[in-house]
């Protein structure tokens, strides 16, 4: 599957775990663990992976930036999940494959490092009086549309 994933200094291990399982149901290619994001072996991750930890490739960078200048020089589209004044529905999204989903800090998003090497910003549209979603449920919902439409590409007439 050419899709990739960043996180970003994400501190909640749970929240760590929760990514590895989405990511094994979508058989992502790699996850680049960034910064001071856990990595497994950790009960904390392992408790919401079920496995996920297991069966999907990870590397850690310390920096995230990293991840993603060693992504773009492979040609990977780097695909920020973060609300920006030039951010766009994820579902407008025009995604080029292979791609890379970068998700950011609970609180304070993705580094402004990171930001200048994206290729696009995607938001998933607040109705409440929240402005955002848990990162790993947003992380879900964003990777699975990515997947969707390389799956529409693999095969337009399902």
């Amino acid at each position: 599957m050419p899709i990739f994933a960043v996180l970003d200094k994400i501190r909640s291990m749970y929240n760590v775990g929760s990514v590895f399982r989405t990511s094994d149901a979508v058989m992502l290619e790699k996850l680049y663990l960034c910064g001071y994001t856990a990595c497994p072996p950790r009960k904390e991750i392992t408790k919401t992976a079920l496995g996920g930890e297991e069966s999907v490739p990870w590397e850690h960078f310390d920096h995230a930036v990293d991840a993603v200048k060693h992504l773009k020089k492979q040609g990977v589209q780097i695909v920020a999940l973060e609300l920006t004044k030039n951010s766009i529905d994820y579902r407008k999204a025009e995604f080029k494959y292979p791609t890379a989903l970068v998700i950011g800090h609970e609180v304070d998003g993705i580094s402004d490092e990171v930001m200048k090497e994206v290729d696009l910003a995607i938001d998933i549209p607040m109705l409440g009086r929240a402005n955002s979603l848990n990162v790993a449920t947003a992380y879900g919902i964003a990777i699975f549309e990515i997947l969707k439409k390389y799956k529409d590409i693999e095969n337009p007439y399902r």
